[in-house]
């Protein structure tokens, strides 16, 4: 074998193939995997005209948000805290639950058109409305049209329109199928989370990668979908002919809750109240004109009744 004048061989002379890195492998087959199926489940929300992800069926989100109700109502019952229907405040409550149900298609409609797109398919929502006796100023509509009020939400609503906002938010989340849509971020996350367990990044970068994320997508994702909420179940309450202005003060009360303390926006799901309120805001033209088209010679409610 030849050498050079420094005693090595031509073997040693030549360059040394590096070895496959098999992290790098692993973390593009899995970038690979979430792109296609993040992008293969892309939509157009009917509702905003915005690129939509789902993570489940109509049919899927339905049947989950059915069993998560019976949960809910379940615990209500066994701690004696489930309203019973035939009691003023259950009454008051279905009534506008009722009134904002009837408009559900001529708004889903409505909103389609402007954005052109196709009359969302109602069919798999199964309306359902409860009230349970809490202190907690809240609602919820699980996917499907589950509705649950906590008695702790009426002194903060104080009438009818502001409860109307409320509920019309709630119920936009079930339209907007934002259950399905949070289902297909977490399996996108929970597949980064995989991939980078198993192509071996140390634990403090794990934990950089996870703030990013929580900061830069999950929460941001969280606040976009309480902006949407808010518009559509804006233009539900006012089609079914309540004085969509409420919003405002309703908010500014919302916002004095627990004293007004409340982590900033970007550490948080929710909009701060201010940008909310003024978004709202901006809102109350088309809103108004929802009001005009639907309720025309009709006078605002301002009781709970």
């Amino acid at each position: 074998m030849r050498t050079d004048p420094f005693g090595r061989s031509a073997y040693e002379q030549r360059p040394q193939r590096r070895g496959i890195n098999l992290r790098w492998i692993i973390l593009v087959a899995f970038a690979a995997y979430a792109a296609w199926s993040w992008f293969g489940s892309k939509q157009t929300d009917p509702y905003t005209g915005a690129d939509a992800h789902y993570g489940a069926s109509p049919e899927e989100e339905a049947e989950l948000g059915a069993q998560a109700y019976q949960e809910v109502l379940g615990d209500a019952q066994a701690q004696r805290a489930l309203v019973p229907a035939n009691e003023q405040v259950s009454q008051q409550v279905r009534a506008i639950a009722q009134r904002l149900i009837a408009r559900v298609p001529q708004v889903a409609a409505d909103l389609a058109a402007e954005h052109g797109q196709p009359v969302p398919d109602l069919s798999n929502y199964q309306w359902d409305v409860n009230v349970i006796a809490s202190d907690e100023a809240n609602a919820f509509c699980l996917p499907g049209g589950k509705i649950a009020v906590y008695t702790g939400l009426i002194p903060v609503a104080q009438n009818a329109d502001a409860m109307s906002v409320v509920m019309g938010h709630e119920i936009a989340h079930a339209l907007l199928r934002h259950g399905a849509q949070r289902m297909a971020q977490q399996k996108l996350v929970q597949l980064g989370q995989v991939a980078a367990g198993i192509s071996g990044i140390d634990q403090q970068t794990m934990a950089a990668l996870g703030a990013g994320i929580q900061y830069g997508i999950v929460l941001p994702y969280g606040r976009n979908h309480e902006t949407q909420a808010d518009e559509v179940g804006l233009m539900l309450a006012a089609a079914a002919c309540y004085d969509p202005a409420q919003a405002v003060p309703l908010w500014e009360r919302m916002s004095q809750l627990n004293g007004g303390q409340r982590p900033p926006e970007f550490a948080s799901t929710h909009p701060d109240p201010a940008n909310r309120i003024a978004r709202l805001q901006e809102l109350q033209p088309r809103a108004q004109a929802f009001y005009r088209k639907y309720c025309s010679g009709q006078g605002a409610a301002t009781g709970m009744r």
